[in-house]
């Protein structure tokens, strides 16, 4: 369905809000920038500014994160017949944000400012983390289990931590990975300690 005039005008202002948020954390760092200087660079009030993004100017670079839940549920809901739950949200989350390697120029330099800022990372966390009631339920009924049961829960609230923790690491794709080995197997044992079998010798004198 087109978009009415009313919700065009909505959008290029949004967009234009986000584009003017990018270019000026680019340039100045993202503590370096008012919402203020957003407004005047977009040509905007800034009445207008929060009218579109009421959350403040961490939000400004985002989108409202339902498309991440639509593709996350989708991953658990559509995967091959064979593949385990984790494995596909493995696969979803390989070729998006801090673990796709195949970016172009602009959205590297969008995920780059977003990794390498504490306020926007946080944000960006909160937009994954908004999604775990939809996700533990698409993994429940691919389990046969009850969405409210708490093992469904954490799993779907441990994958959508993923990002954040692994996001920022040196090596964000091995970090990722080896968070999915982790819920895949479990929590290793210790190996046990060897202990001597040798008689303590009697002291001498």
């Amino acid at each position: 369905m087109a978009m009415g005039r009313r919700e065009r005008k909505k959008a290029q202002t949004r967009r234009a809000l986000s584009e003017a948020a990018l270019r000026l954390f680019s340039e100045r760092g993202y503590d370096g920038v008012t919402v203020a200087q957003i407004a005047d660079e977009a040509d905007v009030s800034i009445a207008t500014l929060f009218a579109h993004v009421p959350d403040g100017k961490e939000a400004l670079i985002f989108d409202d994160g339902v498309e991440r839940h639509v593709w996350l549920v989708a991953a658990v809901r559509e995967r091959p017949s064979g593949q385990s739950v984790l494995e596909a949200l493995r696969r979803c989350l390989a070729g998006r944000g801090p673990f796709a390697d195949d970016l172009p120029p602009e959205l590297r330099a969008k995920r780059d400012l977003i990794v390498g800022t504490p306020a926007l990372r946080e944000y960006s966390r909160k937009l994954w983390t908004a999604g775990e009631g939809a996700l533990a339920e698409a993994i429940a009924a691919e389990s046969g289990r009850d969405p409210a049961d708490m093992t469904v829960r954490a799993l779907a609230r441990y994958v959508l931590e993923i990002p954040e923790l692994a996001g920022a690491e040196p090596d964000p794709s091995g970090a990722m990975n080896a968070i999915f080995d982790l819920l895949e197997s479990g929590w290793p044992e210790p190996h046990a300690p060897v202990t001597s079998t040798a008689r303590p010798v009697a002291p001498s004198g």
